[in-house]
C-alpha cells in the first residue's frame, strides 16, 4: 500500500519533533528541512505529496518558498505558522498555499487538514511532485528550483522581472498572451502606463536568450513575443491578432 510522502519544513526543533512523531504514528513517510534552500532541494529530489511549511525560516521567508514551488509544481502546501495576522494568511494563500494552520494547533486538526490536502490532490487527478522542475525547449533550459536559465548549457543572468516574464511565457506555451494578462501576472496591475516598460523588458530578454527563443508580436506587426517550439511558429488566428498587443508561445 502506498504511503503518502510529507516534507516538513520547520526550524523549531520542538514543533518539528511533534510533527514527525505524529506522522510516524499515522504511518506517513516524511523528510525534513530546516531552511528554505534545503526545502527546495527536497521538493525536487524527494517529490513529496504534500509540504508542511513554516513561514519564519532562517534564510528566506516562507512566502517566497511558496512562490518558488508554485513556479513548477501544484503539490499541496500547508502553512503552519505562529503568524496570526490576517495579512500574513492572505499573503501566503495568495502566493499559492492551500491551507493555513496557526500555532499552537491540535494534532487532530493538523491530521484532518493533511488528509483534506491529500484527498483534494488525488481527486484533481494530479500526482503531486511529478511536475517537472526543469523546462527544456531546444537549447533553452529553465531550472525552476534553482532559478537559473541556460542557453546552449551556458547560464544566462536575468533580472527578477525578466525571469518572471520568461517563466510566465514558458508556462503558457502554445497560448496567446495579452499585455494586460502579462502585466497582471508579473506586475500585479494592468496600467497602460506599464506597457512601455513591458516592451523594454521583452526586448532585453530577447537579446539575452536570443531571438530564436523569444519572438514578439504587437497587434498587426509581424513580431511575436513568446517561446516557439521547433518546428517554427504557427500562424496565429486572426481573432487573436484583433486583441491588440499580444504574446504568443508555440
Amino acid at each position: 500500500m502506498y504511503k503518502s510522502k510529507v516534507l516538513v519544513v520547520e526550524d523549531d526543533a520542538a514543533i518539528s519533533n511533534l510533527i514527525r512523531t505524529t506522522l510516524e504514528t499515522q504511518e506517513y513517510q516524511y523528510h525534513t528541512a530546516q531552511n528554505g534552500s534545503g526545502a527546495l532541494m527536497e521538493v525536487v529530489s524527494y517529490h513529496p505529496d504534500v509540504v508542511i511549511l513554516d513561514l519564519g525560516l532562517p534564510d528566506m521567508d516562507g512566502v517566497d518558498i511558496i512562490k518558488k514551488i508554485r513556479s513548477f509544481s501544484t503539490m499541496p502546501i500547508i502553512v503552519v505558522s505562529a503568524r496570526t495576522e490576517d495579512q500574513d494568511k492572505v499573503d501566503a494563500l495568495d502566493a499559492g498555499a492551500d491551507d493555513y494552520l496557526t500555532k499552537p494547533f491540535s494534532i487532530d486538526e493538523f491530521l484532518a487538514r493533511l488528509r483534506v490536502a491529500l484527498r483534494r490532490s488525488h481527486t484533481e487527478g494530479a500526482k503531486p511532485g511529478e511536475e517537472s522542475s526543469v523546462y527544456v525547449n531546444g537549447n533553452l533550459k529553465i531550472d525552476y528550483a534553482a532559478g537559473c536559465v541556460y542557453v546552449d548549457s551556458a547560464e544566462v543572468h536575468l533580472t527578477p522581472i525578466e525571469y518572471k516574464l520568461l517563466c510566465l511565457l514558458a508556462q503558457n506555451t502554445g497560448k496567446v498572451l495579452t499585455h494586460n494578462y502579462i502585466l497582471k501576472e508579473v506586475w500585479g496591475s494592468t496600467l497602460a502606463s506599464d506597457i512601455p516598460s513591458l516592451r523594454v523588458f521583452m526586448a532585453t530578454l530577447r537579446k539575452k536568450i536570443g531571438k530564436k527563443h523569444v519572438v514578439s508580436s504587437i497587434h498587426s506587426d509581424p513580431h511575436w513575443c513568446g517561446i516557439p517550439y521547433d518546428p517554427p511558429i504557427k500562424r496565429v488566428p486572426s481573432a487573436a491578432q484583433e486583441q491588440g498587443d499580444s504574446f504568443f508561445i508555440d
